[in-house]
């Protein structure tokens, strides 16, 4: 796909809140359901590295991790969207590659994350080689072992 570029830490909150707003369904479940949409975009903006994919002026992929355990021992994915009409074309899967070499760069073993068992994303995560750790109801809680990248699969 064309015309698009990859950019850390580049988006200013309006970036994130539209973006995250156009992408609200493509949660499961909806990301509105779950949070309050601004609150959650400032947070972002103020406290998660960005893997931000842009095309012209507007965002149109965001993989936001946390990476503040003050011990290194695990940073988290907590946001990962790309506009409904761009999914399906490795988007997604080229900004978690992006997060993955970051977080493993800053010299963390771990990266996890927490997704819904129904969620599109999930065989995707499988593919990366993250692992089931905990399921809780719908949710299930995968991380990466970026030390030793050969585990169990989801």
């Amino acid at each position: 796909m064309t015309g698009l570029r990859v950019e850390r830490n580049r988006s200013r909150l309006d970036d994130v809140l539209a973006h995250l707003t156009l992408c609200d369904r493509t949660f499961t479940p909806p990301l509105s359901l779950r949070v309050s949409v601004p609150d959650y975009a400032a947070k972002l903006v103020a406290r998660a590295e960005r893997f931000e994919l842009w095309k012209d002026s507007a965002v149109v992929g965001l993989v936001a991790v946390y990476c503040d355990d003050p011990e290194r021992n695990c940073a988290f994915v907590t946001s990962v969207s790309v506009l409904p009409d761009l999914t399906r074309a490795g988007l997604g899967r080229r900004l978690i590659e992006e997060a993955i070499g970051h977080v493993r760069g800053l010299g963390f073993p771990r990266l996890a994350l927490s997704v819904d068992r129904k969620a599109s994303a999930l065989s995707l995560y499988g593919r990366l080689g993250f692992t089931t750790d905990e399921e809780a109801g719908e949710t299930l809680h995968l991380s990466l072992d970026l030390l030793h990248p050969h585990g169990q699969q989801v």
